[in-house]
């Protein structure tokens, strides 16, 4: 498969990388449910990916609240030739909600505590997970700075920032790359994010390339688990019949086509995708082929 240079990094990654927000997915535990997960399952997911060329996984403390990153641990046993990815600054609520915190003692706890579920002594790139505004950025940059410096970090992304703020964090020091949305469905990033990352060489990598399955063959709302969050997603009122099929046109399927759609853009380092089972890996080696 395929490998890019992310940004003027020396991170190389092929155009789709492992989501593991599903695999985190644990009723009860998190508000962002995808039905029940079955853990064997998930690790052979990834296994499939890795052994049909996928050469990064991205993951986070917010996944399941560590959850996910345990799964990934299992998954990776043995294993050195994987880029991790994950990200910072997510806290959860007693009530089960979150919040943002990356004030710089919130980020290297944050750290601490991926290391340790990960199994790992370094993140190949550790992002700012959301906008926190309580905290300027060049704090919380100071502070992805620093972890680099030490070692504990190969690289530093930003998620979700505006470009004012990303602006900000260079004026400190380097940015790898960035994470943002970005579909055939959702495109607002072609008015000022895509084409800044394009400008100053960040890298991209592009969450929910595939609408969190609303842009797949054969997706319906009504099969999904009772207490999936998909069933109240503000996609799920919308009719999307002339994109999906525009998509198949493009692609010779819904899925390759919405794949496509994003790695065709010349900002884009590459796409996140979740995968939940072997079938769903293998689905997606093919449609990145």
């Amino acid at each position: 498969m395929e490998r890019r240079r992310f940004g003027t990094s020396e991170l190389e990654l092929t155009p789709v990388g492992v989501g593991t927000a599903p695999i985190g997915s644990l009723p009860g535990v998190w508000w962002v449910n995808w039905g029940p997960q079955d853990e064997r399952n998930s690790v052979r997911a990834i296994h499939a990916a890795l052994d049909g060329g996928v050469n990064w996984i991205d993951t986070a403390p917010f996944y399941g609240w560590g959850r996910a990153e345990e799964v990934v641990a299992r998954a990776l046993r043995g294993r050195d030739d994987v880029l991790l990815l994950t990200k910072c600054g997510t806290m959860r609520r007693d009530d089960g909600g979150d919040f943002m915190d990356l004030r710089p003692e919130a980020i290297r706890a944050d750290v601490e505590g991926s290391l340790r579920r990960l199994g790992v002594e370094r993140l190949d790139l550790l992002q700012l997970h959301d906008r926190d505004p309580q905290t300027p950025i060049e704090e919380s940059w100071g502070a992805v700075l620093e972890l680099v410096a030490e070692g504990k970090v190969r690289c530093g992304g930003i998620s979700n920032h505006r470009v004012e703020e990303i602006e900000r964090a260079l004026a400190v020091g380097p940015v790898a790359g960035l994470q943002l949305e970005y579909s055939a469905l959702v495109r607002r990033a072609e008015e000022d994010v895509l084409p800044f990352a394009l400008e100053r060489e960040l890298g991209v990598i592009v969450w929910a390339p595939l609408a969190s399955g609303f842009l797949t063959d054969d997706f319906s709302v009504d099969e999904l688990a009772p207490d999936d969050f998909r069933r109240t997603h503000r996609f799920a009122s919308e009719d999307l019949t002339e994109l999906c099929e525009e998509l198949r046109r493009d692609g010779g399927s819904i899925y390759r086509g919405a794949l496509r759609f994003v790695l065709a853009n010349p900002a884009v380092t590459g796409a996140i995708v979740g995968v939940r089972n072997e079938r769903e890996a293998r689905d997606l080696v093919a449609a990145a082929a």
